[in-house]
């Protein structure tokens, strides 16, 4: 029966310390670009913490919230969205949403996620926080729960509005990306390339074209408008991994496009996922004056980590255990740590911990194990 890993990761953060070994990612077009894995962890930053407007790829946020929502039960996809005169009013890329006309949120998402309608993300908004501005501010509280330090939204759609711009940078976009993927009912959306809503009067075709030329492509968002120029969060799967292009200020589409193709294949070129092997640190331990003779060692199952692909034969598993425990032992318990290096690099660092409680020997359980021992010598 295999054992449940419980593991924390107090260092995941990926170290290039042989960076220089990797080949050269090649001229980008756009003004900032970033790759990381879908845990979040960097892989290639091009000036990824400026501030810039990401145009519609705003509605990753947009799209996160709403999936939480759903994941707490406050909405189901049934549930019917009412489009107000505000939200009707949005320009841009649209369904020409009227007032009072209602769309189950299942289908909204679809408007969103495919045809990229900012009435769609104002009116989600709404509906799930009562006002936009409402909205707003708890998708700046988000990217700042996320660790985004270069994000302040204005809408739900990207759009300006009365002068403000919703800035973030290529970072952020990667990180809140990465948590949008931790909701794997919205590539049920961002996979489509063309469907229809209202009952098939209303065609939609997804903006973003990769889908049909990058193998494994499953989303996430394009975004246009002339003071952003073209952006996109870029996100493909192949041999085991699951990487993010964050791609912003890209001249043309055509740019755009070229840039994350260069980073996915950078990525999928370069890196490989690393699962550490832990078979000797889950080995049950002794446990000295214990009622019970030894204790199981867990640690939390996590997605492999992905490190270079040159330096995959220095990596190596270094188990810190102690080889007999002293009782009492507390589920839970610090036992001891699995460190991941490259070479003489910690890579990260995994915590130990005991699987169950093993409580201490008291006198009477000796004296009844004695008196065991002693009927079993007579009875022989």
């Amino acid at each position: 029966m295999m054992k449940k890993f419980s593991c924390i990761i107090l260092c995941m953060m990926l170290l290039f310390t042989h960076a220089a070994a990797l080949p050269d990612m090649g001229n980008l077009t756009a003004k900032s670009a970033a790759l990381y894995d879908a845990s979040g962890q960097m892989l290639y930053e091009m000036n990824a913490e400026e501030p810039l407007q990401p145009a519609s790829v705003t509605k990753i946020m947009t799209m996160l919230l709403a999936m939480e929502a759903l994941d707490r039960g406050e909405i189901t996809l049934d549930t019917m969205v009412t489009g107000t005169a505000h939200a009707a009013s949005m320009g841009g890329t649209q369904i020409w949403l009227k007032e009072g006309e209602q769309l189950s949120l299942d289908e909204m998402l679809k408007a969103i996620a495919v045809g990229s309608a900012n009435d769609c993300a104002v009116a989600v908004a709404e509906h799930l926080c009562g006002s936009e501005e409402s909205f707003v501010g708890l998708m700046n509280q988000r990217a700042k729960e996320l660790g985004c330090t270069s994000t302040t939204f204005v809408n739900a759609n990207g759009l300006d509005a009365d002068g403000q711009k919703t800035l973030t940078s290529a970072r952020d976009l990667a990180l809140i990306s990465a948590e949008l993927l931790k909701h794997p009912k919205i590539l049920d959306y961002t996979t489509i390339w063309m469907d229809t809503i209202r009952n098939g009067q209303f065609s939609l075709a997804n903006t973003n074209k990769m889908l049909r030329s990058y193998q494994g492509l499953i989303g996430l968002k394009t975004g246009y408008i002339s003071q952003a120029g073209f952006c996109i969060s870029a996100v493909a799967q192949r041999d085991g991994m699951t990487l993010i292009a964050t791609v912003m200020g890209a001249p043309t589409k055509e740019n755009r496009m070229a840039d994350a193709t260069a980073l996915l294949n950078y990525g999928f070129a370069n890196f490989t996922p690393y699962a550490p092997d832990l078979t000797e640190a889950l080995k049950p331990i002794p446990v000295r004056m214990g009622k019970a003779e030894t204790v199981s060692v867990q640690a939390e199952q996590v997605p492999p980590v992905v490190v270079a692909k040159e330096s995959l034969e220095r990596v190596s598993t270094k188990i810190d255990l102690p080889e007999m425990l002293e009782a009492p032992v507390a589920a839970g318990q610090a036992l001891g740590t699995a460190q991941v290096c490259d070479g003489d690099k910690v890579l990260f660092t995994l915590r130990l911990t005991a699987g169950e409680s093993v409580d201490s020997l008291h006198f009477d359980d000796l004296f009844r194990s004695f008196l065991r021992i002693v009927l079993m010598k007579e009875d022989a």
